[in-house]
């Protein structure tokens, strides 16, 4: 489907801008920056293919500055993550290509359902990750079956994937809350990437819209990211809850009302 980038102004532009700084912020400390962006980007009119498309384009330059800045101060190695970053790869690519063939109409309805469930669980979710502790399953098991899942999750959907890796990285690995967030960026950055290139070939793209909000990703990002190296992270849930709270809401009314 074709958009005419002509009615977008100046001020939607800024908009796209500030949306990515704020994702980019939240996403590099939480996860989640797509519950933002997505639904910023559904509002703009923008079908949910190409919406989903967009959001991958310009949560890579997020992910990407955050994963750089974590290996940078020495919280997560590459050696350490390969394999959950190759099983990543194949469920992205498995989720990019089954959501082509899905009717924007199908997903207009469904991706509130997504943000429903997403929102209640981050406010019932336990707070976790205070310090270390034992697996509960052998690491390289976890990284296959949560590299898959979520890396199809990802690339069919999005929103969310980071608070997920880092739930269950912090439950069934025992990583403490800082390492499990510099893991998860690179396992997004993966996924996002990945999927990224599908959503080119699908033409489901806008290039300037995910290039202004990628921009402001960087930003985000690194002050995010170096948040969580030097300071707690627990005031950033509260603020996390409400944007997504407001944005949901104005989704639900958007697709159903």
């Amino acid at each position: 489907m074709e958009i005419d980038l002509q009615t977008f102004t100046l001020i939607h532009y800024l908009v796209f801008f500030i949306t990515g700084i704020f994702a980019g912020f939240i996403d590099s400390i939480a996860g989640g920056g797509g519950i933002i962006t997505v639904p910023v980007l559904l509002s703009f009119g923008i079908p949910p293919h190409m919406a989903l498309g967009t959001n991958k384009l310009q949560s890579s330059f997020g992910s990407f500055t955050a994963a750089f800045n974590y290996q940078r101060k020495g919280l997560v190695s590459f050696s350490d993550i390969k394999i959950a970053i190759l099983f990543t790869s194949i469920g992205a690519f498995t989720g990019a290509v089954t959501i082509q063939f899905l009717s924007a109409g199908f997903l207009t309805k469904i991706i509130p359902i997504f943000l429903i469930v997403i929102f209640f669980y981050t406010i019932f979710s336990p707070n976790l990750g205070g310090e270390p502790r034992a697996p509960l399953i052998e690491k390289n098991i976890f990284y296959i079956v949560a590299g898959l899942v979520m890396g199809f999750y990802d690339g069919f959907f999005g929103p969310g994937t980071g608070s997920f890796w880092v739930i269950g990285i912090v439950m069934l690995i025992g990583l403490d809350l800082k390492k499990a967030t510099a893991f998860t960026k690179f396992t997004n950055f993966t996924s996002n990437f990945v999927a990224l290139i599908f959503f080119i070939i699908g033409g489901e793209v806008l290039f300037l819209v995910g290039i202004c909000m990628g921009t402001g990703q960087i930003i985000g990002a690194f002050v995010g990211s170096k948040l969580v190296i030097l300071k707690s992270t627990s005031f950033v849930r509260y603020f996390f809850i409400f944007v997504v709270g407001v944005t949901l809401i104005k989704l639900i009314f958007s697709s159903y009302f």
